[in-house]
C-alpha cells in the first residue's frame, strides 16, 4: 500500500509539473489543487484495496468449495469482475 506521504509527494509533483509546463492554467492556488489530487488519489487507492479484499474473501470461499481450482487465477477473475462492476480500472 502506498503511504500518505508518497501520495502527497506524487500529487505535488504532478500538479507542479503540469503548471510548470503550461499544461494547465490553474484557477486555484497550487496547494488547493494538490489537496484535491491527494483526495482523489487516496479515494482511488482505497477503492482498489476494497476490491482486492473482497476478491480475496470470495476467492478463499470458492477455493474451499472447489479444491482443484487455482486460487490465484480465481482471485484475478473475481478482482476483474468486481472492478468492472464498479467501473474501476485496475
Amino acid at each position: 500500500m502506498i503511504s500518505e506521504k508518497q501520495i502527497d509527494s506524487l500529487a505535488g509533483h504532478l500538479v507542479h509539473g503540469l503548471i510548470a509546463r503550461g499544461s494547465i492554467q490553474p484557477l486555484a492556488e497550487e496547494k488547493d489543487l494538490v489537496a484535491c489530487v491527494v483526495e482523489m488519489m487516496s479515494a482511488n487507492f482505497e477503492q482498489e484495496t476494497r476490491i482486492e479484499d473482497e476478491a480475496e474473501r470470495q476467492a478463499e470461499a470458492l477455493a474451499r468449495q472447489n479444491p482443484g481450482v487455482d486460487p490465484a487465477r480465481l482471485r484475478a477473475g473475481i478482482r476483474q469482475r468486481l472492478a468492472a462492476k464498479e467501473g474501476f480500472t485496475l
